[in-house]
């Protein structure tokens, strides 16, 4: 076992909140991607160094690696490395402390407590203590970022969050079936009913005065009513670009459960 060593799975905006926590405070962070990860907020997602080989968030580094040496360098410049292996073949591989899933899938997707000496599911999905051995709540309210150590997170209510009143109207959703044109990119300030991308020729219409804080890459292959971004009223620039509260909170939550689950198991 790489006692150092943490594997998340997705490299989201929401996961990068725990892998900043963690490449923070020292650990070595291996991210497993897709190998056509769709990042919402990909300015502020780890995972969108699979596209453009490495991205800044605030003050860490991902960089994308494709094989172990690339690994080993990334961690050896205090980087976290990004690599595309959705089967998590380098859990077996490199025997972390711990693994996180934070692919957000509402579903478990393969996670599994003999994984690590820790296991962590982030939302929904998860049975604490029977698929992994904690469960972070990640919806909004008063319980988000609560460790659950038996049963299970709040199932998916299929509701935004609200922010300032606003919930499905900050969402948006592609028109129609293939490739994503962007028209408003992400910082861009819209207006209700404006152009923001098109799918076919066919607008996606923002559904309230704000900002886009979340716009998919430029050609990614969608479906009609697949989520490809959001809007936000608060017209805040920087919110564009750094990592939420509720990623923070949740990241928060990650680096307490595998201080504590080191402790009870004298790892």
């Amino acid at each position: 076992m790489n006692k150092n060593l943490i594997i998340v799975r997705g490299g989201g905006d929401v996961a990068t909140g725990t892998i900043q926590k963690l490449n923070r405070v020292g650990f070595d962070v291996l991210v497993l991607e897709i190998d056509k990860p769709t990042c919402i907020r990909r300015n502020v997602a780890v995972g969108q160094a699979i596209y453009d080989g490495e991205i800044q968030i605030e003050d860490i580094k991902a960089v994308r690696c494709d094989n172990i040496d690339d690994i080993e360098t990334a961690f050896e410049n205090s980087n976290v490395a990004v690599t595309v292996d959705p089967e998590g073949k380098y859990i077996k591989e490199l025997q972390p402390l711990a693994v996180v899933d934070g692919i957000l899938a509402k579903k478990n997707l393969g996670t599994s407590k003999d994984m690590a000496p820790i296991t962590i599911g982030l939302g929904p999905g998860f049975e604490a203590g029977i698929d992994v051995d904690v469960v972070i709540e990640t919806n909004r309210g008063h319980d988000l970022g609560r460790l659950i150590f038996e049963g299970f997170a709040q199932a998916n209510t299929g509701n935004p969050g609200n922010i300032n009143g606003y919930t499905r109207e900050r969402i948006l959703r592609a028109s129609d079936d293939g490739k994503l044109h962007i028209i408003k990119d992400l910082g861009s300030v819209v207006k209700k009913g404006q152009a923001v991308a098109s799918v076919n020729g066919n607008e996606i219409l923002s559904g309230l005065d704000g900002m886009v804080r979340g716009m998919i890459n430029e050609g990614t292959e969608v479906f009609k009513g697949m989520k490809i971004g959001d809007v936000d009223p608060r017209v805040i620039p920087r919110n564009a670009n750094t990592i939420s509260d509720k990623a923070r909170l949740i990241g928060g939550g990650s680096l307490e459960v595998i201080l504590i689950m080191k402790k009870r198991k004298n790892l």
